[in-house]
């Protein structure tokens, strides 16, 4: 049988990918180097069964995204895999498709994400932004005038709860004792509950969280979701974190609702284009704690997404239905494809 062919674009995010993926002797990998021009980087891709794609989109060149234009290109591709969780360079719709299946790495750097999420929640309330800033100023002479609250007993608003919220909520309910509400249209009452949430809707949270946190992918529906009508329906006072994606909050608006105090405080893991520019208003407001997407960039949480992705190549190299499928609307026509192109009959 032909090896398996696996291509990345210039790196991979941890060694223990090629680590996994050379204790399988039927994968190939096939490092796509970043300065080799276009049509070669396509060329070699085209001879790939399958693609480990960055999840950060600014990080990949555009055409090199997973959308109709390139998948066109790449008739041999069976499987698109995220780095991580999120897959904004990849068009789900589109590899449905082409008959490809889209894999993410969920939850193989949850740990890591809500610690940070967290931290930024202990950052916001204790004003710790507002300290650093009036310390470089030389304007730190009133302690007073930096006075905090404590997170213990506050009522935090997770918007998504899913491998990252569900970590958040048990950290913020068993050390913080506090009241977790949740909106999540992929899971229900029971569900939330299970989870040590509330399930309540968008409004309701905004109105009665001191703290609200993003935990949701960004997608078609949560793209632009909490903008200045959001923000605006928040508590006075409350405290806005963000660890999921970029684009689902409005940086403009944001900054408007810190500048008139509506919004006390803000801790930024993600942004519309990353890095930020370095004049951008939010990194240099004195009530914003922010951050280059590193939530989730730990020695830890990397090895774990990159061996569980390497163990995702290998199922599908063996004729197994890996897990993760973003799009699972694809499995009737990918089963045909497999059976067709690889001589291989899913076991699932």
């Amino acid at each position: 049988m032909n090896p398996f062919r696996i291509g990345y674009v210039g790196f991979v995010p941890h060694p223990a990918f090629l680590e996994t993926c050379a204790e399988d002797p039927r994968l190939e990998i096939v490092r796509v180097p970043l300065e080799m021009p276009l049509e070669e980087q396509i060329a070699l891709l085209a001879t790939c069964d399958g693609y480990y794609v960055m999840a950060a989109r600014d990080e990949l060149p555009l055409p090199l995204h997973v959308h109709r234009e390139l998948l066109a290109k790449l008739p041999r591709l069976l499987m698109a895999a995220s780095y991580g969780a999120g897959y904004d360079p990849l068009d789900p719709e589109a590899c449905t498709e082409a008959g490809v299946i889209l894999v993410n790495q969920s939850g193989g750097n949850a740990r890591g994400v809500a610690e940070h999420a967290v931290g930024m929640m202990l950052a916001c309330l204790k004003r710790m932004p507002d300290a650093h800033a009036a310390m470089k100023a030389g304007q730190a002479r009133d302690r007073a005038a930096l006075m905090g609250r404590e997170l213990s007993g506050r009522t935090v608003g997770l918007v998504g709860c899913g491998h990252v919220g569900t970590l958040v909520s048990r950290m913020l309910r068993d050390a913080f004792g506090c009241k977790i509400l949740a909106t999540d249209p992929a899971l229900n009452e029971a569900a939330l509950a299970e989870r040590g949430a509330r399930k309540v809707d968008l409004p309701t949270l905004l109105a009665e969280s001191d703290v609200v946190s993003l935990h949701c992918p960004l997608t078609r529906e949560t793209r632009g979701m909490i903008g200045a009508a959001q923000f605006a329906a928040m508590k006075p006072g409350a405290v806005f974190v963000t660890t999921a994606r970029g684009s689902i909050h409005d940086e403009a608006a944001l900054l408007a609702a810190l500048e008139s105090g509506h919004i006390a405080s803000a801790g930024l893991d993600v942004w519309e284009v990353e890095p930020p520019p370095v004049d951008h208003p939010l990194l240099h407001h004195p009530a914003v704690i922010a951050s280059q997407h590193t939530a989730g960039v730990t020695h830890e949480s990397r090895a774990n997404i990159t061996r569980i992705a390497a163990l995702a190549f290998s199922d599908l190299a063996a004729g197994r239905l890996p897990p993760r499928i973003v799009n699972p609307e694809v499995l009737p026509r990918f089963r045909k494809r497999l059976a067709e192109e690889m001589g291989l009959t899913p076991g699932v």
